[in-house]
């Protein structure tokens, strides 16, 4: 059985724990709350909930901003849509049957449809319009990343290290690409990104593969990391964290491996340096910005891969995956706090605390504001006053 790696969170520290390996722990103490004198406090637009989020489990069901519509979903299968400007309900489904939905991977707004995936191995289409369900195609593993879709497909990574393509009208399934998965990894699969034709999505064996999307050809894999050292645990490497594609040049990153910059025209690496991630990354153009495995905040110059800088104030906080929002880099932690970061430098620029059970994703930015969904389902639109 699949051993898999969890965190669980203490009143005072924050212990790794491997499951199912008994005397394997390592005890990691979060810092402290960073003190930081707000530049700026937003301003509430408008609130609304979601059920009960996702809890404490790790389903990561970002909000989407698409069609005019902000769409939100919990765990247990409650989706909506709603009006971005007032937060009012457009349409509400619920998926939920004879047992939990338990969505977690989603949401992704394509071909006026929505696309959703679970860990009970379905990916669900939904109509954008109406929340009506087209389809319910039942697949082999769990869905816990964002599906993507091109050439009139739907892309998804399973926990069993396959990558299925199914067609977005029917849900049938076209064709399917099996990778190597270790006995032990973490919990979490890479969303898969597309480009050109071609589709790029991380293993749990510490590569990055590169397919043709129409054929579901395999074109190649690429180590990002090498497993090393005498235990399991040493030697994990997924790559969770969804490759980026800046321009012509493609960014990976794994965990216990490398932030590589790949050429997409030759497939060559340009640059590696040497970061520890599980999380998603994000960029301005100009900089990479990354969360590492110990929760620092690392900028790095997205031509040469040089280090800009490094905020470890958040150390072991489980912070979100970073989002840019205006002029800031922004992540949000496990006890619900916001940080605000000004991106040339790395310094915090303003923080609140928004709600104690925390937060699985990061904000995401609307037209006019940003919008934050936390664990237990809560879901604000705000705006930023300076």
């Amino acid at each position: 059985m699949k051993k898999l790696l969890k965190r669980a969170l203490t009143a005072v520290a924050v212990i790794g724990v491997l499951a199912g390996c008994a005397g394997e722990e390592d005890t990691i103490i979060m810092a402290p709350v960073p003190e930081v004198k707000s530049q700026f406090e937003p301003s509430k637009v408008w609130s609304s909930s979601i059920g009960n989020g996702v809890e404490q489990y790790f389903s990561k069901l970002s909000p989407q901003f698409a069609y005019d519509k902000v769409f939100i979903a919990s765990r247990d299968g409650e989706v909506q849509a709603l009006n971005p400007a007032n937060g009012e309900e457009i349409w509400a489904t619920d998926l939920e049957g004879d047992v939990s939905a338990r969505l977690s991977g989603g949401i992704a707004a394509a071909y006026d449809k929505l696309f959703i995936g679970s860990e009970n191995g379905e990916v669900i289409a939904l109509n954008q319009e109406t929340g009506e369900l087209i389809w319910r195609q039942p697949i082999q593993g769990e869905v816990l990343s964002m599906p993507a879709t091109d050439e009139n497909l739907v892309l998804v990574h399973t926990s069993e290290g396959m990558l299925i393509a199914l067609d977005q009208q029917t849900g049938t399934q076209k064709w399917t690409i099996s990778t190597e998965v270790p006995t032990l990894t973490l919990r979490g699969t890479s969303a898969p990104a597309t480009v050109s034709g071609g589709v790029f999505w991380g293993t749990a064996s510490g590569r990055l593969a590169a397919a043709i999307v129409s054929r579901g050809q395999l074109i190649w894999q690429l180590p990002i990391g090498t497993p090393k050292g005498a235990t399991e645990i040493d030697r994990i490497v997924d790559v969770d964290a969804s490759p980026m594609v800046m321009g012509s040049t493609l960014i990976a990153l794994g965990y216990n491996g490398q932030l590589t910059a790949i050429d997409l025209r030759s497939g060559q690496a340009a640059w590696k340096r040497t970061y520890s991630s599980a999380s998603d990354m994000a960029n301005d153009g100009s900089r990479i910005f990354l969360v590492t495995d110990k929760d620092h905040l690392v900028a790095v110059d997205a031509r040469s891969g040089t280090e800009l800088w490094t905020n470890k104030q958040l150390e072991h906080r489980l912070v979100t995956a970073p989002v840019i929002i205006d002029d800031y880099v922004v992540v949000g932690d496990s006890e619900g706090y916001l940080y605000w970061l000004d991106r040339s430098s790395g310094d915090f620029v303003a923080m609140q605390e928004e709600n104690s059970s925390g937060f699985a994703v990061a904000p995401i930015a609307l037209e006019d504001g940003y919008l934050i969904t936390t664990r237990n389902g809560d879901v604000k639109k705000l705006t930023l006053s300076e």
